[in-house]
């Protein structure tokens, strides 16, 4: 899957927009937890760290949407170290739905159908690359 020109345009641009970083990231975290109970026992650390990182990761990928190829390897190697704090291919999937929500949820009717495939497409980039790192024995198997 690749994103178009439009689309990286919309993820950048409404990134560009958010003003509340904390907030998204708050509002994320505690959509995960109610859709996917099974992924809140994996963050053991200061969530207000964790929040933080999780918005400097994202800043960076939308940054970085114009050629990814760089971050590549970094994704394929962040998703193998996910697999040892037991993060399931399942995880990715209610981590890529807790983002959109979230993102609904801070932008309301701003987030129109057009924006939301923009997101999701960028997500499910990401995903599929960490996924394909991360599980491609499993899935041999």
């Amino acid at each position: 899957m690749s994103l178009t020109t439009k689309q990286k345009i919309i993820v950048q641009t409404t990134f560009a927009q958010v003003t509340d970083a904390d907030k998204l990231a708050s509002r994320f975290y505690d959509r995960l937890f109610e859709i996917d109970p099974t992924t809140q026992p994996l963050f053991t650390h200061d969530m207000a760290e964790q929040r933080k990182k999780l918005m400097q990761t994202i800043a960076v990928v939308v940054n970085s949407l114009d050629d990814l190829s760089p971050l590549i390897p970094a994704i394929q190697n962040l998703a193998r170290r996910h697999v040892t704090y037991s993060v399931t291919q399942e995880h990715w999937l209610s981590v890529g739905s807790a983002l959109l929500w979230a993102l609904e949820d801070a932008f309301g009717a701003a987030f129109t159908n057009e924006v939301r495939e923009a997101w999701a497409a960028a997500y499910s980039l990401i995903a599929d690359v960490a996924i394909d790192a991360a599980y491609q024995k499993e899935r041999a198997s």
